[in-house]
């Protein structure tokens, strides 16, 4: 049924009110070419020595914070520099520097930086580093320390062993000192004539049950 509006219409009030929108949520920066150098960066500086050289070589890296005071806050590297009294190489690491820097502002994924540097072999041979770890390469090296600061602000997420594990490590390892009859020695330390673990680099395969086991990763020749 028609009604037919004989007054003119001065006002009018919705029945039902509109349902709120909800603001939208601010997006999460991630870090790209277009973000802008701040004034101050946190920087973060490495002292490393080498039987290469004399003079310990320092790498700083700068880090950038996105996200400041929210859940997604995280620090991404924006540039490194590395700094030492032997010009020797200074001319390659400059460049090698500004190349890591590059990659870091372009954004995306930088994590396989550190990993492609560690695969650098020096044809004239690597080192062993304090406690074993063999390092075939400067540029390793630095790789190494690039591997050590990602995980630090939480890039790379380091894998922890599991239980089975473990337990497997500390059952060859109790093994060992019973047949040999050893001093207890510390956690760190493995016994004479360890031989390179091929998959951690550290000094501790040994020979147990007719099969070469690592100490410190667990790796085993026979699977």
């Amino acid at each position: 049924m028609a009604i037919k509006i004989e007054k003119k219409i001065v006002g009018y009030a919705l029945k039902k009110p509109l349902e709120e929108v909800p603001a939208k949520l601010p997006e999460r920066e991630t870090m790209h070419e277009h973000v802008a150098r701040p004034d101050e960066l946190r920087g973060y500086t490495y002292k490393v020595k080498t039987p290469l050289s004399d003079h310990a070589m320092y790498i700083t890296i700068n880090n950038i914070v996105l996200n400041v005071s929210t859940e997604h806050e995280q620090e991404y590297p924006f540039e490194v520099f590395i700094n030492s009294k032997n010009m020797e190489q200074f001319q390659w690491i400059l460049a090698l520097t500004r190349v890591i820097s590059a990659v870091f502002r372009k954004g995306g994924d930088s994590v396989f930086l550190a990993e492609e540097l560690k695969q650098v072999f020096d044809p004239q041979g690597g080192y062993f580093k304090k406690g074993g770890v063999f390092m075939p390469s400067l540029v390793a090296e630095i790789g190494g320390v690039l591997e050590t600061h990602m995980k630090k602000i939480g890039l790379i997420k380091e894998e922890e062993l599991s239980t089975v594990h473990q337990e497997l490590i500390a059952e060859k390892r109790a093994a060992l000192e019973v047949a040999a009859n050893a001093e207890k020695v510390d956690p760190g330390d493995f016994p004479p004539g360890a031989q390179l673990c091929n998959k951690c680099n550290v000094t501790a395969m040994v020979m147990m049950d007719g099969c070469m086991t690592c100490l410190s990763c667990g790796d085993s020749k026979c699977g």
